[in-house]
């Protein structure tokens, strides 16, 4: 395909294809992002590197939507489960798990020593959640899918898009999944 640039994710693509593509004389982008800010960050460097001649506006706009965010002020505990079969769960240093932490989620797999523990829909459920975060991706938890595993627990279907994509959904996410997160809970 002869391209110019190959951009990837450290945690989506392996080393070994990475370096051949370089060895290949391919330049290679590979982005990083575990929060928010790095998001922006890294954003703006690939737009750079596409030869975006400015910062699109979509960019400051949800760069300005998370810096201006209210202080959630009380806290909720919640695991996030992101597979079944096995059932996976987000742990520590995740873009996701800044993401609900920035809207006053505390994320109870958080200082999990994996990032994607597996971890048995048992524990999970015994690990005393006030609220169980189902997003419609990387699995596509639905409401017939998913909640009927937590019975009594309230439940939150959220827009993988807004949990998970750094793009111009950052603009409306923090609307977006405080208002599902909020719904949950009442």
């Amino acid at each position: 395909l002869a391209p110019d640039l190959v951009v990837a994710n450290e945690e989506e693509n392996r080393p070994v294809d990475l370096t051949a593509l370089r060895e290949a004389g391919v330049e290679v982008l590979v982005t990083e992002v575990r929060g928010v800010p790095e998001a922006f960050t890294e954003l703006d460097r690939l737009l750079r590197a596409c030869g975006a001649r400015s910062r699109p506006g979509w960019l400051d706009e949800a760069e300005s939507a998370w810096t201006r965010l209210p202080d959630p002020g009380r806290r909720t505990r919640a695991v996030v489960p992101i597979w079944r079969r096995p059932w996976m769960v987000l742990g520590r240093d995740t873009f996701a798990g800044d993401v609900l932490a920035r809207l006053g989620v505390d994320n109870l797999y958080g200082g999990h020593a994996e990032r994607y523990p597996k971890v048995p829909v048992e524990e999970l459920r015994a690990a005393d959640p006030e609220v169980v975060v189902l997003p419609d991706e990387p699995y596509r938890f639905t409401a017939d899918d998913g909640p009927e595993a937590f019975p009594g627990l309230p439940c939150a279907l959220l827009s993988g898009r807004h949990l998970t994509w750094y793009g111009p959904s950052l603009t409306e996410a923090p609307q977006v999944l405080g208002g599902a997160l909020r719904a949950a809970l009442r």
